[in-house]
């Protein structure tokens, strides 16, 4: 008899991974890895892509929120991992 496992995760799984995951990548076949958003960070850029394609706010406006959104994530970032080293040395 066939074994009716596979190798490809469930749905719940996959969204499970998608909530748990720290960091995202797209492998581009010329280009290579790619790091994109998370989702929400993504909606995030979206809504201000909309607001500026609507001409609610201006675009310069919306780059530099963005900016500023990206570079307070990664600030963030490094912060928690500087906490967690420091952790780990105690």
């Amino acid at each position: 008899m066939a074994d009716n496992s596979c190798n490809y995760l469930s749905h719940r799984d996959t969204v499970e991974r998608v909530q748990h995951a720290e960091r995202f990548a797209v492998n581009l076949p010329i280009i290579g890895h790619i790091g994109i958003p998370r989702p929400e960070h993504l909606a995030f850029y979206a809504a201000l892509g909309a607001l500026a394609a609507l001409e609610i706010i201006e675009w310069p406006v919306a780059v530099i929120v963005a900016a500023g959104h990206v570079m307070a994530s990664e600030e963030h970032h490094r912060t928690l991992q500087e906490i967690g080293d420091a952790l780990e040395v105690v």
